[in-house]
Parts: structure tokens; sequence; C-alpha cells
């Protein structure tokens, strides 16, 4: 299965050290690290990141959004006129604005940066985060209402005005100026019951954390029997660090490093407000690691052969690193491959340097064993214009 591999974009920060950067968590998440390692997630970084992950043949690039990080639309467009190939997948909240007002900004956006818009739709999973923007609904009824946002986005899409009465929204002729070209890609994630039939009616990829593979092959036939009683099919994507290195054994040092940075405090914190999530994803994330008890061995936290569940102690959302030589990295993406993942979402600590230890390290293998195509052809235009 030919495969398409994204970089992250770290708009909350960037550190060789702490964890934590880059999380949902809270206040752990905007700090800046005692030793004074904390890269601030200014244009220029943000751009080196991003220039890279396009020099280096990544498809495109994930920026996220919480109450911790840049604005992702406003971050990301100001990178269009940086990179030439690069796409950039971003992350928004459905229901925080007007479905018609998200279909116009992607469409508007999509033309200025010719093509090269994605949309990862983020419901949110944490109560007092929604509290923040001015949501009260409850956890299914905002997965609800993301149904509806999405069958109105690509209503409006469609060229034709569009009409939707429902709980939620209700919209008159609702259009844009010019339907995008191509129609952006949306990009979903969810594990609980009633996350599972909005992606399968309404999403063109599903996304998940990165859990062993055997519980990620049981949630990928669950959203395709879904998408098949929908009609429909679906790619599959999963979220996952990585710390790849010449040889295994400075790979575990380097978990072993970042493990040692953590304060047991703030492992306390972070642990206190995961553990009282809404997500069912963040749930299944924070069990990978609950019955840790710190003893100072990166290796403990080994949840599968090379998958390594550190990085959830003190970081929300994704949670676990692929760790291991530049082949045994290899390795383990192809396994998650043969599960019918087809898009890999990466990250690393410092985000700039990883990306060239995977991007030097393990691309060169999959390409070599047929996974992506040529890097000429990677790093060519991937639209072209008349």
């Amino acid at each position: 299965m030919a495969m398409i591999l994204h970089w992250f974009l770290p708009t909350n920060g960037d550190s060789r050290t702490d964890l934590s950067l880059g999380n949902a968590v809270g206040a752990a998440g905007s700090r800046v690290t005692a030793c004074g390692t904390a890269r601030a997630p200014d244009i220029g970084y943000i751009g080196q990141i991003a220039r890279s992950a396009e020099q280096l043949g990544f498809t495109a690039a994930l920026t996220p959004t919480s109450s911790w990080c840049e604005d992702a639309w406003l971050a990301t467009a100001a990178l269009i006129t940086a990179t030439s190939r690069l796409k950039f997948l971003v992350a928004f909240r459905p229901g925080l604005i007007s479905p018609t007002l998200a279909a116009q900004m992607a469409a508007s956006y999509q033309r200025i940066s010719r093509g090269r818009l994605l949309l990862n739709v983020v419901t949110g999973g944490q109560a007092e985060e929604q509290r923040r923007f001015g949501d009260h609904l409850s956890h299914d009824e905002r997965y609800a209402r993301t149904g509806e946002f999405l069958a109105i986005v690509r209503g409006a899409w469609s060229g034709q005005p569009f009409d939707f009465d429902g709980r939620y929204y209700q919209v008159e002729q609702a259009t844009v100026m010019r339907p995008p070209d191509p129609v952006p890609g949306v990009y979903f994630g969810g594990s609980s019951a009633a996350a599972g039939p909005v992606a399968a009616r309404y999403v063109d990829t599903y996304l998940t954390w990165g859990e062993p593979p055997a519980q990620v092959a049981e949630k990928l036939a669950w959203m395709r029997g879904l998408a098949a009683e929908a009609g429909r099919e679906l790619r599959f994507g999963i979220r996952l660090h990585v710390i790849t290195r010449d040889t295994e054994r400075e790979a575990w040092a380097v978990a072993g490093a970042l493990l040692d940075q953590l304060d047991p405090a703030e492992i306390a914190e972070a642990q206190q407000v995961l553990g009282h999530t809404e997500s069912a994803g963040q749930d299944r994330m924070h069990a990978l690691h609950a019955s840790y008890r710190r003893s100072g061995v990166a290796s403990d936290l080994e949840v599968y052969p090379h998958l390594w569940a550190g990085v959830g102690l003190v970081r929300g959302g994704a949670g676990t690193a692929v760790v291991g030589s530049h082949a045994q990295v290899a390795d383990l993406i192809e396994e998650y491959a043969s599960l019918g993942i087809s898009e890999f979402i990466l990250s690393g600590y410092p985000h700039l340097e990883e990306a060239y230890w995977f991007g030097e390290g393990v691309l060169p293998r999959l390409r070599e064993a047929g996974h992506l195509p040529p890097l000429e052809t990677a790093t060519s235009p991937v639209f072209s214009f008349r």
C-alpha cells in the first residue's frame, strides 16, 4: 500500500527536553522550561520546520488547535508563500464558527495556496476547554453538531445554494464564491460511539492515535463496518511521535533523557487532568501508561516492541512514540500499513532536528521498499494550473 507521510508544526513551542510542549493539558504546556531549551513558536522557527519538511519529502504538516497554541488558520496561511509544495493540515473546532463561514475560509485558503489545504476536524474532548470558547454542549451533542456542521460545509462547497434545517444549525442558501478545487480532504479522529457514525458519513480520512497494532486493527474494523453501513469507504491515518537514530541503543538513550527531564509533580498534575477527560481516545492513551511507576527506565513504558508510551505521561493527545533504529522504525510503520493505515502524521522533539533524523534515516528505507514515490516526484509541484 502506498504511504503518505506528514510532519507536525509545534505552534505551542518546541524543546529538546520538554515533552509537555505542544499539548492540550493546561499550564504545563505553556511554560518555558527551567533549563532554557524551549523554542518560541515564532514564524521564523515554524517556517524552518515547514521548509525542512517540504525539502525532505513530507506531504503535509499538521498544525494543532487548543488554548495553548497559535491559531492554525493564521499560522499556516503565513507560511503559504514560504513554501511551494507542502500542504497544511489545519486543525479546527466545529461549532465555534459558522459552518458557512468555515466553508468560505477553506475555499479562499484553497485558492490562495493553490490547492494545499487539508482540514482536521477536532470536536473536542475536554469540557473545561470547550467552555473557554463558550461551548457548553455535552460530549455526544458536540459530535452530533459536528455531523451537521460537516453536512453544511460540504453542501456549501457543492456549487449550488444549500439549505439545512437541523437541531443545531438552520441555514438557507449556503454557498461560497467558487467551490474549492480540489475539495480539501477532511480528517477526523474519535473513538467514542458518538464519533464513529459522524466519521463514517462525512470524513475522508479517519485518524487514530498510536495504540499497539492489535488495538488499532480493532478500531479500523469498527470504522470499516460503520462506513460500509453508510455506503462509503474511508482512508485511515495514525498520529505518532518518533525517535529514530542510527542504532536502537541511541534511540532509547534519547527516550531516557526525555524521561529524566520530567518532574514527578508535573507528571502527577498532567495525569490528574488527563484522567478526567471526556475523550474516549484520551482514555485509551491514558490506559497505556496508567500502571507506570517511576523507575527512570524508558523501556518500562514500551507497550509494544518499539512503541513507547512515555510522551503521554505529560502530553495530551498523541501519547506514543516509535523508538528504535531507522530500520526498526520503518518496520513498525510497515506493520501499521499492513493493517490498512495509509497516512502517518509524525512528530518529534525537537521537531526540526527529528524531521531530519526521520527524513534521512527512515524515508529512504520506505522509498526503497516501494511505499513512497521517488524523491524527485515527491518534491515536484503536486498541482498544475492553467
